[in-house]
């Protein structure tokens, strides 16, 4: 993927260009350094160690007294510890320990979209004299937590006005800081921790003190307080507020400006979280998709796992490794997986050329140059340095170009050579005198990059050749680059942004992964307030600010899973996950088909089960409960033997064994509300169960009709049977299954995808599948 990550993350990207995974891989195995010592589940007794981690961490501190870094066992058992290799391999044949692999260090995935989520996939809600059928309303009472960077707490987005007493169940701490005290929590900040790196760190900083901006950004677009008349410099002006208003935060900071997000700080704090009694998680970080490692060395795997144990919904972000297939990370089943898709929102620059014709650019500026086309506009790759290579200078590269030809010039560039960043290019052109930069390049014209001052636009190709024909066929040709505007009902949207990582899964295989996709483009929210590094020349550091990614996208789910759980507070995580996947829409609002950024139409490896609703997951009808049960026969379909998950899981029913014939084929029958399978055997054709709960109350009472009705979207070639094909529910919580038979008379030669919805005239159930067969693979 092109180096565009580098303005989808604005400022972000600057304190994290350090090299990811510096710790890890095959190399960092035989290195010396700090590892991750993971023993499963917690002891029985909550807060205390198990004997046998009572046992290693005394004799490890017998060794070296300050070797320990971080003890879990709130959530789960281990430790964190500086351990040289050797000691590192000694302890990994320890009983009791099922993995020990070198601290990594992940990446983070860096108004207007509630407000089009709400219209875009809103659905009639029954009227409710005990419920709100807002879902952004201020009756929530769930505590989201956020692993980020920290938050600015002075934020008018973290405001606690009309917001009752702390939940009496919160068991969290507000911690002190370097630049942060215990008065800075209130009703809506009501918890707030960070991770101390180690101590052979040079810079150390710790505090719970945004200083990035990434965490403050997400923790107010997950349950940010509903604020007016905020903007961007006058851009995207309008009210923010986070999914779940009235919901409070608990600011988990893991992440440091100049350590990064280390998993072992991660996973301390997914066990103070399990302790401190959150109901939701939110994290907007992982892994890059070229580091996939089995789940028992995933510091978000392996948290996420004992949190949903507990009865916390982990929500992550997919990733931003788009659009490479196969490129989906946090892919575990018990995690509630996030792409990234578009709002009806453009930030729109235009190109005006001499002869008046308008050329639609995506940017953010504020230029100031003369809004009529009088400025000499020329293609970068006439300005060509001597002994230049050719790609260098048409792409803007640093040292490339003539300042002579520049000088007092718009310059076209290409931004096909991933070498330099956007930035870069513009800086250049600066630097040699050049008026303005307009760059040509089809997957950032969907996103817009901050340029401060400086008239700065991209624009599509089909669009660059337009304006390359006109200064080829112009004797002296001419433009200007016109400041941003912010131009709402934008169509189509959603779209999938084209950095949104996609599936299919490789670990694991056959579950569909992403699960859900909601906006991650263009997000306005809350800032720090000392950024002046992001202030355009003259400006005050914004309290808003406008950045990209699926980590933008993951804490609307965030919020909408804390709404749902704040109505319903007795739903497992498996079934508020449901409820938001079978209850999302495809349909954008040119009431087409959602597609992607290439205008073809998204499968559900682009967006798993479709855009998010605000609406239809508090009255989903039915649910697909994934059972600690299902989650252990993963674990043994997934390879892991008996004696391993029994260390892993504290929650096995006495006689649980894994089943003789255990294959990752199984997986595809786990519960799940979407439907994967891989490896499709034409000929014997595959099976595939789903259990489904009544949660629309009982039927005698007339809340619900009591049959649903089972409708089937199947593919050219792929034969796809439901039985039975109509389902009958009496009772509140009641249960019913049915299995699907997928066949086919020919080979597959590619992956097909389809969905099979129950539906009562009232609700409709949506669950997508896909399926690759050998000869497709």
């Amino acid at each position: 993927m092109k180096s565009l990550i580098t303005f989808i993350f604005s400022l972000t990207a600057f304190f994290f260009s350090v090299s990811l995974f510096t710790e890890t891989g095959g190399d960092a195995a035989e290195k010396d350094g700090v590892y991750i010592v993971y023993m499963g589940a917690a002891a029985s007794r909550k807060g205390s160690l198990r004997d046998d981690h009572a046992e290693l961490l005394s004799s490890l501190l017998k060794r070296k007294k300050s070797a320990l870094v971080h003890t879990y066992k709130n959530g789960f058992s281990g430790f964190a510890a500086f351990l040289s290799a050797e000691e590192a391999h000694s302890i990994a044949e320890r009983p009791g320990v099922v993995s020990v692999f070198p601290d990594p260090v992940l990446e983070l995935h860096t108004t207007r979209s509630w407000d089009f989520l709400k219209y875009q996939t809103s659905v009639e809600i029954e009227s409710n004299p005990n419920s709100d059928s807002d879902s952004t309303s201020h009756d929530s009472d769930a505590i989201i937590g956020i692993l980020d960077t920290g938050i600015w707490p002075e934020s008018e987005s973290f405001n606690d006005k009309a917001m009752g007493p702390i939940p009496k169940r919160w068991n969290g701490t507000c911690a002190k800081g370097q630049d942060f005290n215990t008065s800075n929590c209130n009703k809506k900040i009501i918890g707030a921790r960070s991770y101390d790196v180690d101590e052979s760190s040079v810079i150390k900083y710790h505090s719970p003190r945004d200083m990035i901006g990434h965490g403050t950004h997400v923790a107010s677009t997950a349950a940010g307080s509903e604020v007016q008349g905020v903007s961007y410099y006058g851009l995207a002006a309008g009210t923010a507020k986070g999914g779940s208003p009235g919901a409070r935060i608990a600011m988990y900071g893991v992440c440091s400006p100049h350590n990064g997000c280390r998993g072992s700080s991660i996973l301390a704090a997914f066990d103070d979280a399990i302790a401190d009694g959150v109901d939701v998680l939110s994290l907007s970080l992982g892994s890059p998709s070229y580091f996939k490692t089995d789940f028992i060395n995933d510091p978000i795997a392996l948290g996420a796992f004992h949190a949903v144990q507990h009865e916390i919904t982990v929500v992550c972000s997919a990733g931003n490794d788009g659009p490479t297939s196969r490129s989906v990370v946090n892919a575990a089943p018990w995690i509630l997986t996030v792409a990234a898709s578009t709002i009806d929102r453009d930030f729109e620059s235009d190109v005006v050329l001499g002869d008046n014709k308008v050329i639609k650019g995506e940017g953010i500026n504020f230029a100031s140059i003369q809004k009529s086309p009088v400025y000499p506009i020329i293609y970068a790759k006439s300005a060509k340095k001597s002994g230049v290579n050719e790609n260098a200078s048409r792409n803007c590269n640093p040292d490339s170009m003539d300042q002579q030809i520049i000088k007092g010039k718009i310059v076209v560039c290409d931004n096909e050579d991933s070498s330099y960043a956007q930035s870069e290019k513009k800086d250049e052109v600066k630097k040699l005198g050049g008026i303005g930069v307009v760059l040509i390049d089809d997957e950032s014209r969907a996103v817009a990059s901050t340029f401060g001052t400086f008239p700065t636009t991209v624009i599509s190709s089909k669009d660059g050749a337009k304006v390359l024909s006109y200064i080829n066929s112009t004797k002296n040709p001419v433009a200007t680059i016109l400041p941003t505007t912010s131009p709402t009902k934008y169509k189509p949207a959603p779209t999938i942004a084209y950095f949104s990582s996609r599936g299919p899964s490789t670990i694991p295989k056959n579950i569909l992964k992403p699960d859900i996709a909601a906006p991650g483009v263009n997000i306005l929210a809350a800032w720090i307030g000392n950024d002046t590094v992001e202030a355009p020349e003259g400006k005050d550091p914004p309290l808003y600010n406008v950045i990209s990614g699926t980590s933008m996208a993951c804490p609307h789910v965030s919020g909408i899973a804390a709404t749902v759980k704040s109505r319903n507070r007795k739903w497992s995580p498996s079934a508020i996950r449901s409820a938001i996947m079978t209850t999302a829409t495809q349909i954008n609002n040119l009431k087409a088909p959602i597609t992607t950024e290439k205008g073809t139409a998204a499968t559900p490896y682009d967006f798993g089960a479709g855009e998010v609703s605000t609406t239809g997951p508090l009255q989903p009808g039915l649910v697909y409960e994934t059972t600690a049960i299902d989650y252990l026969n993963f674990l043994c379909y997934h390879g892991y033997d008996i004696s391993t998950i029994k260390i892993i899981a504290n929650n096995i029913p006495d006689g649980f064994t894994c089943p003789n014939e255990s294959s990752i084929d199984l997986i595809s029958n786990i519960n799940y509300p979407s439907i994967a399978i891989s490896n499709f055997n034409e000929k014997a054709g595959r099976k595939v169960n789903r259990t489904l709960t009544n949660v629309a109350g009982d039927a005698k009472t007339g809340d619900v009709k009591a049959v649903y009705t089972v409708s089937i979207d199947a593919p050219a070639g792929l034969d796809v049977q439901v039985v039975p094909d109509q389902l009958q529910f009496t009772n509140n919580g009641e249960k019913s299954s049915y299995q699907v038979s997928f066949s086919a008379a020919n080979p597959l030669n590619k992956d097909v995808f389809g969905s099979i919805t129950w539906s009562n005239g009232k609700y409709k159930v949506r669950s997508p599948f896909a399926v690759s067969s050998k000869s497709g693979n």
